[in-house]
């Protein structure tokens, strides 16, 4: 039986705002005040560095417009830009089965569906987080999560259609020496939209845990929710 849920879609987001939105809503999800919520959403030019980046992995070039930002998720460094899609799905892993690895797994399941309607297979590497195409092994999505009290922040980064070249370029992505990087647009040979994967993407999530989505109110008529959230989601309206 599935779940009630909100979706929340923006557009262009700065990493640090998108973050203090996923604080508030972990909050409000942690009081019970909201059900599960999910964000979709893009960063600007970002490089973000999990809590096992190591030093060496960072060679941004002097002069370079993009962000530097350390967060509290689990991996390495890993690039945000405009034309990747980011999802934040807020969860309360209680009503999820409590299992950390599992919950993983299901992002790299959602991934895999949201590919698969456009032609795309993708799927999982050993001992790698993220999802994958073969022959030759390129990466098409990046994942990493933070889990406080079994409420989850942070999530996935699929690339639909950007430069791949910063991921290589600028940071050792993931950690990985020599990975390829690769784009939805890349794989098919042809434009592709943000726009045109979030109903894949919504689709593919809520099938995979469960949830019936419904777009986040502007107010929970019960004045449960932090007043920074109210403000944070009144200015981007």
């Amino acid at each position: 039986m599935k779940r009630g849920a909100y979706v929340l879609d923006l557009e262009l987001v700065p990493y640090r705002e998108a973050w203090e939105v996923q604080r508030s809503l972990a909050a409000a999800v942690s009081q019970g005040a909201i059900p599960d919520t999910v964000l979709f959403l893009e960063h600007p030019p970002v490089v973000t560095l999990g809590r096992r980046t190591d030093a060496g992995e960072l060679h941004v070039p002097n002069g370079a417009d993009v962000d530097v930002v350390e967060t509290d998720r689990g991996g390495k460094s890993t690039f945000h830009g405009p034309g990747q899609l980011v999802c934040y799905p807020i969860l309360d892993l209680r009503r999820h089965g409590k299992d950390v690895k599992k919950y993983v797994r299901d992002l790299e399941e959602a991934l895999i569906r949201t590919l698969a309607p456009l032609g795309i297979e993708a799927t999982r590497m050993d001992g790698l987080t993220g999802v994958w195409l073969q022959r030759p092994p390129r990466k098409i999505a990046s994942i990493g999560v933070h889990i406080s009290r079994w409420i989850t922040t942070h999530g996935y980064a699929l690339n639909v259609d950007l430069d791949p070249a910063p991921f290589t370029e600028w940071i050792t992505a993931c950690g990985l020496e020599d990975a390829a990087f690769t784009t939805i647009a890349r794989e098919l040979e042809r434009d592709v939209s943000v726009a045109e994967v979030r109903p894949l993407a919504h689709a593919a999530l809520a099938e995979v845990f469960e949830l019936e989505l419904e777009p986040l109110p502007a107010d929970d008529g019960h004045g449960l929710w932090p007043q920074t959230l109210h403000k944070q989601l009144a200015a981007r309206a």
